[in-house]
């Protein structure tokens, strides 16, 4: 595994938000707050800025949606690069877990 560097909150977020399946920008802004017990919030300017530089870098991919009411909202989805990107951050943290429990 070759070395990466550490994250930010808000794209660890929308990645394991979309680790769960194909999400709009407000889908993952809810999930996050549900996942992270309301102790992170992502506004939609640093959604958008978020996922734009992702599918930059091939993180994520934009999808048409096939639910009916959201053929008009940009849907996301992970791809391997992204699912690499955040195996690589859990394994980081778990490793600073082990750390503090030695």
């Amino acid at each position: 595994m070759k070395k990466t560097e550490p994250i930010s909150e808000s794209y660890y977020y929308i990645l394991l938000c979309l680790s769960k399946g194909a999400n709009h920008g407000y889908g993952i802004m809810q999930m996050t707050e549900r996942l992270s017990g309301g102790d992170v919030r992502i506004g939609s300017g640093t959604m958008y800025g978020a996922t734009s530089n992702m599918m930059k870098k091939g993180w994520i991919t934009e999808v048409m949606s096939n639910e009916p009411g959201t053929e008009r909202k940009r849907m996301y989805s992970l791809t391997d690069d992204g699912r690499e990107a955040l195996r690589s951050e859990i394994a980081r943290l778990r490793r600073m877990l082990e750390n503090v429990e030695e």
